[in-house]
């Protein structure tokens, strides 16, 4: 039971496709050959379906005691009944069920939220005075996940507790604020269209832009102006699935990736997926993409990439950390293909954790591994985890031919990405857990020269991308504009604005602006010149530019490194506060500032990061407004001379009449 949008249906799926004792899913909306029908059809089949021994699952809202008291008197000796209550907040069922398309009620678009609202109004939670022997309720989607694990794994004559579980809001029958959220729904927007092929270079998100929040379901707490994150720990890299080797028809393939991931991404905020194949003619990328862009899904959420799935970070500068393997049902190396790749690229790490998983896998299955650190693909490309998944044979020198039954196979396929999605949500999620609980240790004390006490940053792997450029930048192709011994100039990988790049340190031990003594200014310096040379080969090619030169306070990624940037911030990778108050407040520090404070005083001057949730006002007026869609509105027609205090001391970089670039 729960309101339109909780995932009703989709949990009997779930708990169906485990298949370990026979289950009828009923439900009204189509119990009359496909179509709605009445609610003595329901009974009638749930008693029918009883009387031959099957399990059933009585899929309606069933939200007050008189709707579910016909369904309740079917329970007594031979039938136990358990109510499943899928009590998820009110925003996720709204968001889910406004944004739904062929739905078996009709019941999608913008009428749906006022029903959901109505419903949730007026529900009355289940009581096991009503003959039930179990009541579940779940509050999240974690917690529904666990109870598909725990219906799913019963056997034919397995039970589970009797009790109430899960109960935690007894009196409460509305969820507080729905209301409040109900005056901000509108129709929804539609996400811009997607599946694009990209090779893209090395990001820096800017100070505090990577975004911190705990992925949860698609619209729960859900800062409006931010999209997601970029982090390689929330990002999926995957090939196409029984297709190769597997022989499944192309075209049934693409349906099926497309509407897989048209749900996960429904469901899930702040991730990617991301489709690769090695062969830039490849038809499913030709064909995912093309159906991708129909169905209007958000390129920034999901596209194909031509490249190696074990090279992505080194060839590619795209960071994956989860990947997924097409493997073969002994889950060996060997073979051809994706697989043969991955475990070779993976050395005998890969193949010893995986015997400590599974031994095999059946088709339309999948099995998450973690990567150990000495693992060379782990080491080289940041995966910390390897997805193996086994999708249906249609190729008879394989085992388990299907014989080219494409209803079958479809239904494998369906489960194969099915699976592999869920792995990889749980590895994301769990992912975020530990840095929920690493949250107090990530900024540690120590003792500096002068004694004084400071704190030392611990930074991520997402963070660390950087640090590994300006390292060993060699490894990375042809993404650096520059290498020197003391630097590396890349394109920033989410510019803010026409022209943004990096000028990295290549010290070891210097993170960040608050790691630089008195003894850096040489390379200060250096860093500064080649900002400087950068700017002015920009201005030659459009003199209307101006640029800035500075560091961050608090960088969002280690490795010190210096931003220069155009001011017109014209970039769809600007999306929220944070992005503009890093580079428009005093948290933005003037290169030639850090210059003049670390040969004055030793070390520079850095400004709190409560400057990142000051309030949006336009670098040039300073007018002030409200959102990040109204300051790009207005500052792509302001045309007011920049402050005072930035047209002095080398903080603007324009070009003048003459052939060259000067500080104005």
């Amino acid at each position: 039971m729960g309101a339109p949008g909780s995932g009703k249906s989709t949990f009997c799926e779930n708990v169906m496709r485990a298949g370990r004792r026979t289950w009828v899913r009923i439900c009204q909306d189509n119990i009359a050959n496909g179509k709605p029908g009445r609610r003595s059809q329901c009974i009638k089949t749930a008693t029918e379906a009883l009387k031959d021994g099957k399990s059933i699952f009585i899929d309606r809202c069933n939200l007050d005691r008189e709707q579910r008291a016909e369904f309740v008197a079917l329970g007594g000796p031979q039938a136990e009944l358990h109510a499943v209550v899928l009590n998820l907040p009110a925003r996720v069922c709204i968001s889910r069920s406004v944004k739904r398309s062929g739905h078996e009620g009709n019941l999608q678009g913008g009428r749906a939220a006022a029903v959901v609202n109505r419903m949730l109004h007026s529900q009355e939670f289940p009581e096991v005075n009503e003959g039930f022997s179990r009541i579940t309720f779940c509050q999240s989607d974690a917690e529904v996940r666990e109870l598909v694990n725990s219906y799913g794994s019963l056997g034919p004559s397995d039970s589970l507790p009797h009790g109430c579980f899960g109960k935690r809001n007894p009196d409460s029958k509305v969820q507080l604020g729905i209301m409040r959220f109900l005056k901000k729904v509108e129709k929804p927007t539609e996400l811009q269209s997607g599946g694009s092929d990209c090779q893209k270079p090395i990001p820096d998100e800017g100070g505090g832009g990577k975004s911190s929040r705990i992925l949860g379901v698609k619209g729960e707490n859900r800062d409006e102006e931010e999209v997601g994150t970029d982090d390689g720990s929330r990002t999926l890299a995957f090939p196409s699935i029984s297709t190769a080797d597997f022989q499944f028809d192309h075209e049934k393939a693409s349906d099926i990736i497309v509407d897989s991931v048209a749900d996960f991404l429904a469901r899930y905020d702040g991730v990617r997926l991301v489709l690769v194949d090695l062969t830039p003619s490849s038809n499913i990328l030709s064909l995912v993409k093309s159906k991708a862009s129909m169905r209007k899904i958000d390129s920034r959420r999901f596209f194909t990439f031509v490249g190696d799935i074990t090279r992505l970070l080194s060839r590619g500068s795209l960071h994956c950390s989860v990947i997924a393997n097409a493997a073969n049902w002994r889950l060996k190396p060997g073979g051809g293909g994706v697989n043969a790749a991955i475990f070779s690229a993976a050395g005998g790490a890969l193949e010893a954790a995986t015997k400590e998983q599974a031994g095999t896998l059946v088709p339309g299955s999948s099995v998450a591994v973690h990567l150990p650190s000495s693992s060379p693909l782990h080491q080289r490309e940041g995966v910390t985890h390897v997805i193996h998944v086994l999708g249906p044979n249609m190729n008879p020198q394989r085992p388990n031919c299907l014989g080219g039954d494409y209803e079958e196979g479809c239904g494998v396929l369906r489960a194969a990405y099915s699976s592999l999605f869920c792995n990889f949500i749980s590895v994301v999620q769990a992912h975020s857990e530990r840095n929920k609980k690493q949250k107090g240790e990530q900024e540690q004390k120590y003792e500096d020269g002068s004694g004084e006490r400071k704190k030392k940053k611990a930074w991520g792997s997402w963070a660390q991308s950087l640090h590994r450029f300006a390292m060993e930048p060699e490894k990375h192709g042809d993404v650096a504009m520059e290498i020197s011994d003391d630097f590396v100039i890349l394109p920033d990988l989410y510019p803010k604005a026409k022209k943004h790049v990096l000028v990295v340190s290549r010290l070891e031990g210097v993170d960040q602006l608050a790691d630089v003594r008195k003894e850096h200014l040489p390379l200060l310096r250096k860093m500064h010149e080649a900002g400087m040379r950068c700017a002015a080969k920009f201005l030659s090619d459009d003199p209307s530019l101006t640029f800035r030169l500075g560091y961050h306070s608090a960088p969002s990624m280690r490795q010190l490194h210096l931003h220069v940037i155009s001011q017109d911030f014209d970039s769809d990778h600007l999306k929220n506060k944070k992005h503009w108050n890093s580079f428009n407040t005093a948290f933005f520090l003037d290169s030639g500032d850090v210059l003049e404070a670390v040969e004055r005083n030793g070390a520079a001057e850095l400004a709190s990061e409560r400057l990142l949730s000051a309030e949006l006002r336009c670098h040039r007026c300073r007018s002030a407004h409200p959102n990040v869609p109204k300051l790009k509105a207005h500052i792509s027609q302001c045309r007011a001379p920049f402050p005072a205090h930035l047209m002095h001391g080398d903080r603007l970089v324009s070009a003048p009449p003459g052939p060259s670039a000067v500080v104005s």
